[in-house]
C-alpha cells in the first residue's frame, strides 16, 4: 500500500495533464457534435424529401463507420488531400462528427415528441415555420432530449480515450506510456480508471437528476 501511494504521488501530475486534455477533447467534441447533430435533426424533420434523404444518408454513414477508423481517416488521410491537422484538432473533429450522428437521433426524437396540436395552434396564429421551431418546438425538444443527451456526454468522455490512437496525449495514452516505462501496470491503470470515474460520476449524477425531473413533469 505504501508503494502504491508513493507511486501515485509520482504519477499524478502526468496523469492530471492527460485528464485535462481529456476534458478539453470532450468539450470540443461535444460542442461540434451538438451543432452538427441539431443540424442533421432539423434536416431530417423538415418536409423536403431531398434534405431528409441527404441527412439520413449522412447520419447512417457516420454511424456505420467505427470511431477509430474515422479518426485515422481524418488524421492520416486528409493530409494527402492538403488538409493538415494536429492530433488534438483531428481528435475533436473525429469524435465530434462521430457523435453528431447519435446526437441527431436524440434531437430528432425530442422534436418528434412535440404534440402536433401545438404546432397547429401556432400556425393558426400566423407564426412562420422558423418562428414555430425557435419558440415552440426547440425549447420543449431540448428539455425532452436532456437525459439522453447527458448519456451521450458520458459515452463521449469515455470514448475520448480512442484519440490516443492518433497520439493525442490524453489520460489513457499517458497511462500507457507510464506503464510501459515503469512496468507498474496495476498502479498506473488503477489511477487511470479512478480518474475516469471521478470525471464521470458528476455527469452520471446530473443525468440521473434530469431523468427524475423529466419523469415528474410527464
Amino acid at each position: 500500500m505504501e508503494t502504491f501511494l508513493r507511486d501515485s504521488v509520482e504519477f499524478a501530475p502526468i496523469l492530471l495533464k492527460g485528464a485535462w486534455l481529456t476534458v478539453l477533447v470532450t468539450i470540443g467534441a461535444l460542442l461540434l457534435s451538438t451543432f452538427l447533430g441539431l443540424f442533421w435533426a432539423l434536416l431530417r424533420t423538415s418536409h423536403i424529401k431531398f434534405l431528409i434523404k441527404t441527412s439520413t444518408t449522412i447520419v447512417n454513414t457516420i454511424r456505420g463507420i467505427p470511431i477509430l477508423v474515422q479518426l485515422f481517416y481524418i488524421y492520416f488521410v486528409l493530409p494527402d488531400l492538403g488538409i493538415q491537422l494536429t492530433a488534438f484538432q483531428a481528435g475533436i473533429i473525429g469524435l465530434g462528427i462521430a457523435y453528431s450522428a447519435y446526437m441527431s437521433e436524440v434531437f430528432r426524437a425530442g422534436i418528434e415528441a412535440i404534440d402536433p396540436g401545438q404546432i397547429e395552434a401556432a400556425q393558426s396564429l400566423g407564426m412562420t415555420r422558423r418562428l414555430i421551431m425557435s419558440r415552440v418546438i426547440l425549447p420543449q425538444a431540448f428539455r425532452i432530449a436532456l437525459p439522453p443527451y447527458g448519456n451521450n456526454l458520458i459515452m463521449l468522455l469515455k470514448d475520448s480515450s480512442q484519440t490516443s490512437a492518433i497520439t493525442v496525449a490524453e489520460l489513457s495514452l499517458e497511462s500507457k506510456l507510464i506503464a510501459a516505462s515503469t512496468f507498474k501496470n496495476m498502479t498506473v491503470f488503477t489511477l487511470g480508471a479512478v480518474a475516469y470515474l471521478i470525471m464521470s460520476l458528476p455527469l452520471i449524477f446530473l443525468v440521473s437528476k434530469l431523468e427524475k425531473r423529466f419523469k415528474q413533469r410527464t
